[in-house]
């Protein structure tokens, strides 16, 4: 966590992959220009207009994956521009909105070009259109595995889908007695403390405590009852799971301590980089489009089914613009400062308003990739300052901007 001094704070909030992910967007850039310089000469050498059409929409592809290489470039050497207020990590946002938008219009445009032909058809040429779409379609895929791997190279490590948070929940002790091993159990019932005991002499469990004591110097102190196996605190542990830990054995004696620290990462949608995915669903779509032409091209061919060829233009229009409205929904509520997660901002909240704190304002969004922001006002009735509270939210990782005021009760 970041300190609010802007002599000291760092303003990059771009993605843990941003390098990669620039460099694998330059590869695909390079693969799809190649083959549109290939395509366009060989329909000139050889008279093939499908050929040189399709050289034509190779290089709008091409334009589509350059805009986000470029977001990438700025982003990366505009990152320590102080104009930029909370840096550049939304540039690959902007930009995946704007991708967005050129797919709804490349949509519509499939439509219009669809209902035309059924309107009145053209003749196609089979020989030729067919390999073109397979050739388009390898180039594609080729395009898609170059990207996904940079796609995703922030997600995995961070816990499960359905949990953001996790936490130190076993902690070993060596005595002169044998090993102690207390841990926190939350396995779908309500969390508590087990503590299990090596050691030859079990000891009663009238006689074992285990007392946290918080950031703030708040304690409480937890009674076990002896389980068999284990022994187990009779009350529950409330949250956050963030504390030192004292085990005593034997009332008045020295006690074992152990920390319990509970980090929280933002959910997979924090993490995503809207540009990188912009540039997957332009490849995605434009594979997913030639694998629908390359169906109704072979269904024309033997079948003599020639209405399949724009309807299944519109089927990939349709398909195309599904993932466009995702993608400017997404993007557009990053752009606007939307909060990124409800059930994190309620986290939030219950960590700050503990021991007769009350939140009063609270802001949270989006920075770039893998990075928040926050700005809470809390109303207190002790001498607290700021540092108090961001060490309480240390335990969020994906906090990297965070503001904090102090209102006096």
């Amino acid at each position: 966590m970041s300190d609010t001094d802007s002599a000291s704070h760092s303003h990059v909030f771009l993605g843990a992959g941003h390098h990669e992910n620039e460099r694998r967007t330059w590869l695909v850039i390079w693969l799809c220009s190649f083959m549109m310089v290939a395509e366009i000469v060989g329909g000139l050498l050889f008279g093939s207009i499908a050929l040189i059409a399709d050289g034509l929409h190779m290089s709008t592809h091409a334009s589509a994956l350059l805009l986000a290489a470029l977001a990438y470039r700025y982003a990366r050497q505009h990152a320590q521009d102080r104009r930029f207020t909370f840096g550049t990590g939304k540039l690959g946002d902007l930009a995946g909105f704007t991708s967005a938008i050129v797919l709804a219009m490349i949509a519509l445009l499939i439509c219009y070009e669809a209902a035309s032909r059924f309107v009145a058809p053209v003749p196609i040429s089979f020989n030729e259109a067919i390999p073109i779409a397979v050739l388009g379609l390898a180039v594609n895929v080729a395009s898609v595995l170059l990207l996904s791997g940079g796609e995703h190279h922030h997600h995995h490590g961070h816990g499960h889908a359905g949990d953001a948070h996790h936490h130190d929940t076993v902690q070993r002790i060596e005595t002169g007695a044998g090993a102690l091993q207390l841990e926190i159990f939350e396995d779908g019932v309500p969390p508590r403390f087990r503590l299990s005991f090596a050691g030859e002499t079990k000891p009663r469990s009238g006689e074992i405590t285990v007392e946290t004591e918080r950031p703030g110097g708040a304690r409480q102190v937890f009674a076990l009852a002896d389980r068999g196996r284990h022994f187990e605190s009779i009350d529950e542990i409330p949250e956050p799971h963030a504390f030192d830990a004292h085990i005593r054995l034997v009332p008045g004696a020295q006690p074992y301590s152990v920390a319990f620290r509970e980090h929280e990462h933002a959910p997979a949608a924090a993490h995503r980089d809207n540009n990188m995915r912009a540039a997957v669903i332009h490849v995605l779509a434009d594979a997913a489009v030639s694998v629908l032409v390359i169906v109704g091209l072979l269904l024309a061919r033997f079948l003599g089914w020639v209405f399949m060829d724009p309807l299944a233009g519109i089927g990939g229009a349709i398909v195309i613009a599904a993932w466009s409205y995702s993608l400017i929904r997404d993007t557009g509520a990053i752009l606007l400062d939307m909060c990124p997660d409800g059930a994190l901002e309620q986290r939030l909240r219950d960590t700050i308003e503990v021991d007769g704190d009350r939140l009063t304002d609270l802001h949270l969004w989006r920075l770039g990739p893998g990075h928040l922001g926050a700005i809470l006002s809390v109303r207190t009735a002790k001498q607290r300052g700021p540092d108090y509270y961001r060490q309480l939210l240390d335990r969020f990782r994906a906090l990297s901007h965070v503001t904090v005021e102090i209102e006096p009760r």
